[in-house]
């Protein structure tokens, strides 16, 4: 096998004449999405309160490199163009891309921990290089916002052939231009079922040439990255002035702090598993159905609900919003019918 490899890469050219496919997808963003506002804010709710990179990932992605505003990196996200270097990242078509422009390649940290639940194709970057989410699924790249699908489950289309449902290739370069959160939505109703079109353009990419563009800006471009590093260490020594830089779960040291004494004529709510409450979804006084939900939870990057094993009234809610529990800990108490 070693023989034959050695015989191949004998044959191959020169690098620099190295000429492949490469096509430019232009797809829309919706900049600073709602579902992605949404994640951050869950994030911020159930895992990390003081994150650096919470409320708002732009602003953060500025910050850490220095730019003078979140325009400018918006700009930059809609000047790129971001080459696929790979697919299916951990799923479902999922690109990794960088830009070509090296004084395009803006650069975070991920989310530490990580996200337990991303929208799907949100759009984020995690150190230089920016994907598409697949699917709904924990993650840790910042976000910028969301675009179309890169996975089709439901029919062939222009851009979905047989055995083919992912919509990018290997060194295909994505460009984006803005949409609204509203349009966004409908150009993800319409294009899984072929009624949105985008425009892509054949094109090649050729190494030597490219190289030659790098030569022809190393100035400018050693100068972004230099400004860059300043503003990336600049940013972690204040998570160290302000104590941001390590995370410690709350999880081995909980202490439950409410009160649990459980009315005479009721059951127990209880959850099943620890994790963090995302959502209370009764108050005292409600009625509910035996099987209804009463409260979700986020635990191991996933939603559970916590459901109510009989009908009846809640007479009491232990838990609120954000705060950490324990497999066992009560979460309601309710009256039983019958």
């Amino acid at each position: 096998m070693c023989k034959e490899v050695e015989k191949v890469n004998a044959s191959l050219s020169a690098l620099d004449d190295i000429t492949v496919p490469s096509r430019v997808i232009k797809l829309p963003l919706s900049w600073n999405d709602p579902q992605t506002q949404l994640a951050a804010k869950r994030y911020q709710q159930t895992v990390r309160p003081n994150a650096p990179w919470c409320p708002s990932n732009p602003e953060f992605i500025r910050r850490i490199n220095g730019l003078d505003s979140i325009e400018d990196v918006m700009n930059i996200v809609f000047e790129a163009e971001y080459m696929v270097l790979g697919l299916g990242d951990v799923y479902l078509g999922a690109p990794v891309a960088t830009p070509i422009d090296p004084r395009h390649r803006m650069v975070t940290t991920k989310y530490n921990p990580a996200r337990p639940w991303t929208p799907e194709n949100a759009v984020g970057i995690g150190g230089a290089y920016l994907c598409v989410y697949g699917m709904e699924g924990p993650g840790g790249y910042q976000f910028v916002g969301r675009t179309i699908q890169m996975w089709n489950p439901l029919r062939e289309t222009e851009y979905f052939q047989k055995g083919k449902p992912w919509l990018l290739n290997f060194f295909d370069r994505i460009k984006f231009y803005p949409c609204s959160a509203d349009e966004i939505l409908q150009y993800r109703e319409d294009f899984l079922r072929g009624n949105f079109h985008i425009d892509v353009e054949e094109t090649t990419f050729n190494l030597g040439e490219y190289k030659a563009y790098l030569e022809s800006i190393k100035e400018s471009a050693a100068k972004f990255k230099e400004h860059q590093e300043a503003s990336f260490q600049a940013e972690r020594q204040r998570w160290i002035d302000q104590g941001l830089d390590h995370f410690e779960s709350e999880t081995d040291e909980l202490e439950v702090t409410v009160d649990e004494e459980l009315p005479s004529d009721c059951e127990p709510i209880n959850a099943t598993i620890p994790g963090s409450v995302w959502k209370v979804l009764v108050k005292e006084g409600d009625v509910v159905e035996k099987g209804q939900q009463v409260a979700v939870l986020e635990s191991m990057k996933m939603e559970f609900p916590v459901e109510a094993e009989y009908s009846g009234v809640i007479k009491k809610v232990y838990v609120k919003s954000s705060q950490q529990i324990n497999a066992g800990q009560m979460v309601a108490a309710i009256s039983a019918e019958g």
